[in-house]
């Protein structure tokens, strides 16, 4: 999430930890504990195991050994190892903008009056807050991502980078603080790359979001609250294949998120682009969600659904969606027997109440030889079903590609090749 939340409906709303206006100010103060209490800490730590280190300061200005804490158990090591692993590779983004200045005005009656007849008046104001007509560059808000190579690539949400008039600057683990372009804004999903001038830089490692399952361990990572860099939440995944209706507070603009990971590892205001890890530390998801009115359910985009436009970025430059040209009904139980249709799974070629073609003409599909009524069943051996949306089996390919259909026409079963083009603009 980053801090200009955004809000899914389920039953509820849901808030896309994107970019916000920071909500929390001020700071943690850590009282520094005095030499009297140093025997009493020493002894408290006796029992813990592990490597030990001399420690400098209030707390043990002694020069004695302290002893690192040692975890109990193999999942704490395995928490604790994913997070070093993929911490180096996360970074916080700042948003900046040109903000109006506000300065104090006379109001025009009481502040012309002279000083004893404003006196006489007692508490009317004698100024009000007026724009000045200048701006300055200020933080407005903040979210998170990851480096996806050496050379300065950094995988985050699009809405975390949506406005085109911003500032953005990045601050990796190391404390260094780059100036960031933005390389390309996903036109069909909540993604986006940016760009820093660096090289020889940590990277996460991308793992499977295809092979999750239920209770399995999941790690947020993020900038929480937009001033809490590599903030650590873990939790378990909690579902798969959601499907939920996000909207921005600020901008009121709402999007679908398909297929997203529901959580319970808390994801916060200023999160959103940062990583969701796995007890290996490979990354399994962008973080992006929130159901703001439950506890514990958050949502994250799997990070299968992003491969594609990250090789798409690399070798391009830019985002290109892939593109198959067909409008569908995904086939039910109820459709199915409405329609008296042979399976209760996959699309059925359709466009509906839309008065446009099924197939679009001069389409990849149109030139596969899909028609209207066919039902596509599976995608290169995947069923399309509830689970495995056409459209989200489409967009983990890439431009060029050419995928294997099994095609119900009627009685007939067909399989047909498709070479996958560009997503037309506007479509």
């Amino acid at each position: 999430m980053s801090t200009k939340k955004k809000t899914a409906a389920i039953a509820g709303i849901i808030v896309i930890v994107g970019a916000s206006a920071f909500i929390f100010r001020g700071s943690i103060v850590a009282r520094a504990a005095t030499n009297p209490f140093s025997t009493f800490w020493n002894d408290l730590t006796q029992p813990f195991t592990g490597r030990t280190v001399t420690t400098s300061g209030n707390l043990a200005n002694t020069g004695t050994s302290t002893q690192l804490y040692a975890p109990d158990d193999q999942y704490e090591s395995d928490v604790m190892a994913a997070v070093k692993r993929v911490s180096p590779a996360v970074v916080s983004i700042t948003i900046s903008e040109n903000v109006p200045i506000i300065e104090n005005c006379p109001n025009g009656f009481s502040g012309n009056l002279p000083l004893g007849f404003q006196q006489f008046l007692g508490n009317i104001p004698t100024s009000t807050p007026c724009n000045s007509g200048q701006t300055q560059l200020q933080q407005v808000g903040g979210g998170s991502g990851f480096i996806i190579s050496p050379d300065g690539l950094i995988l985050t949400n699009k809405h975390v980078v949506s406005d085109t008039t911003a500032q953005y600057s990045v601050l990796t683990n190391d404390g260094k603080t780059y100036k960031a372009t933005v390389l390309a804004r996903d036109p069909n999903q909540d993604l986006a790359v940016l760009k820093i001038n660096a090289t020889g830089l940590p990277t996460v490692t991308l793992g499977d979001s295809n092979g999750l399952q239920l209770g399995q361990t999941a790690i947020a990572i993020g900038n929480a609250l937009g001033q809490f860099s590599n903030t650590v939440s873990a939790g378990v995944v909690s579902g798969l294949e959601r499907t939920v209706t996000a909207s921005s507070p600020d901008t009121g603009a709402e999007e679908t998120l398909n297929g997203v990971i529901q959580t319970d590892a808390a994801i916060n205001p200023g999160n959103s682009g940062g990583p969701l890890v796995d007890l290996r530390g490979d990354v399994i998801g962008i973080d992006t969600a929130v159901a703001s009115n439950a506890q514990s359910i958050g949502f994250a985009i799997p990070i299968n659904q992003a491969k594609s436009a990250i090789n798409s970025v690399e070798s391009t430059g830019q985002i290109k969606v892939p593109y198959l040209g067909v409008r569908y009904e995904p086939v039910t139980a109820t459709l199915a027997s409405s329609k008296k249709l042979p399976v209760s799974y996959g699309a059925l070629v359709s466009a509906g109440n839309t008065g446009k073609a099924a197939v679009v003409p001069n389409s990849p599909a149109a030139a596969a030889g899909i028609k209207a009524g066919d039902i596509i069943e599976s995608v290169d051996g995947t069923q399309v079903n509830s689970n495995n949306d056409l459209g989200n089996l489409i967009d983990q390919y890439s431009v060029g590609d050419t995928v294997t259909l099994i095609v119900a026409r009627g009685t007939q079963m067909l399989t047909l090749k498709a070479t996958l083009a560009e997503r037309p603009a506007g479509s």
